[in-house]
């Protein structure tokens, strides 16, 4: 009988933790932006570098050091 209270006030304990975090969120704006994160996906990302022009340096690479050998 006694575990069960000490699992109660464990379970009380980490809820009001949970409770104390989620108002600590949004006391600090974690959740004022609504609109970005929905519209977020629609732009494109940068990327770093074009995957064909790295393989075709690559290749390029290969032919020169494959004419040095011969």
């Amino acid at each position: 009988m006694s575990v069960i209270i000490i699992l109660i006030i464990i379970s009380v304990l980490v809820a009001i933790f949970f409770l104390v975090v989620f108002i600590w969120a949004v006391k600090t704006g974690q959740f004022d932006d609504t609109y970005s994160p929905s519209v977020r996906m629609l732009f494109d990302d940068k990327k770093p570098a074009n995957r064909s022009d790295r393989l075709t340096k690559s290749t390029e690479d290969q032919k020169n050091t494959d004419d040095e050998k011969a």
